[in-house]
């Protein structure tokens, strides 16, 4: 049997992202998000100038693939473990100060979801872990098992932006009295009976299990801080682009993108007077660009996705 980590992984909007930086001239790249390895290997073969691609994960068995997947150009990319928003750290231990493009796809993969191991997804019966680096010391089985009730409350409601956020609280409370929920199944168990759910829009289950992930691995958090560091160490004419998935990882990105662009830093005083500043960078596109119907036939788990890019004025 194969391992879900060797099988073929479909890269979210891929030709989106060549497109995007097709008509740049990328001598230093960054892909911020490299997992197998597949929006790395369309940025290699469409940009034969390339002189180093740094290919950064936090998941030690992604780097590995996406080491055999890009071996042809093995001279050219650099592969460094660790989160994406030590990139400031990761350019400066390799002393380059700007590269010309970034590239992020945010999120778990797909190849992530598929491991029973990880725990991601409550389709797959696994350990209550989520952890996208193993070397991180907070998994879902400590926060389902020992975080105070409102607590859990928040992150379902904030994270998760579940409605029935307070019902699935208190029957997790409930339920570790009598034994500790160790299991992916374990937890959807517990929560199943207690979710009004008509099949249509998304599974409550499912926006749970995202709200324990993003909180385990500090999604929002990490995201807020790396794209600052991005427009900074982008080169003029350099382009960012980010790929989301749900709709807090997309207002975070259109917000700060936005930011960046705009020739205001915010009002204040009587009748909001006006604060300016330079603009840094400039949008390419008013609204995000969304996979085709084509590719969702293909990925069904592409259908979320939104990328947006900027670039460095």
């Amino acid at each position: 049997m194969v391992s879900p980590m060797t099988t073929p992984h479909l890269s979210v909007l891929r030709n989106e992202i060549v497109e995007s930086f097709s008509s740049c001239s990328l001598s230093y790249f960054v892909d911020g998000t490299l997992g197998a390895g597949g929006h790395s290997e369309a940025i290699l073969e469409t940009h034969p100038e390339l002189k180093t691609l740094i290919g950064i994960d936090q998941d030690e068995q992604a780097l590995e693939i996406a080491r055999h997947r890009l071996m042809p150009w093995n001279s050219k990319v650099h592969f460094a473990s660790g989160n994406f928003s030590q990139l400031s750290q990761i350019l400066q231990s390799i002393r380059l100060p700007q590269v010309n493009g970034i590239l992020l796809d945010i999120g778990v993969s797909s190849m992530q979801l598929d491991q029973a191991e990880k725990g991601f997804s409550f389709m797959r019966n696994g350990p209550l872990d989520m952890r996208m680096n193993i070397k991180d010391p907070l998994t879902a089985a400590e926060i389902v098992n020992t975080w105070p009730e409102k607590e859990l409350g928040r992150i379902f409601r904030e994270y998760g932006e579940e409605k029935q956020w307070r019902s699935a609280a208190q029957a997790i409370v409930k339920a570790r009295a009598i034994n500790p929920i160790l299991t992916t199944h374990a937890l959807a168990d517990i929560l199943r009976p207690h979710f009004f759910w008509k099949k249509k829009g998304v599974n409550p289950l499912t926006l749970i299990f995202q709200a324990l992930r993003i909180c385990v691995n500090r999604e929002l958090e990490v995201l807020e801080a790396v794209i600052p560091q991005a427009i900074e160490k982008l080169a003029p004419q350099g382009r960012l682009a980010i790929i989301s998935f749900h709709s807090l990882e997309d207002r975070i990105v259109k917000n700060a993108f936005r930011f960046a662009a705009s020739d205001k830093e915010s009002t204040s005083g009587i009748g909001g007077i006006f604060l300016t500043k330079i603009p840094t960078v400039k949008l390419l596109h008013n609204r995000p660009i969304i996979p085709t119907d084509e590719e969702i036939a293909q990925n069904p788990r592409s259908r979320s996705a939104k990328l947006r890019v900027l670039e460095k004025l």
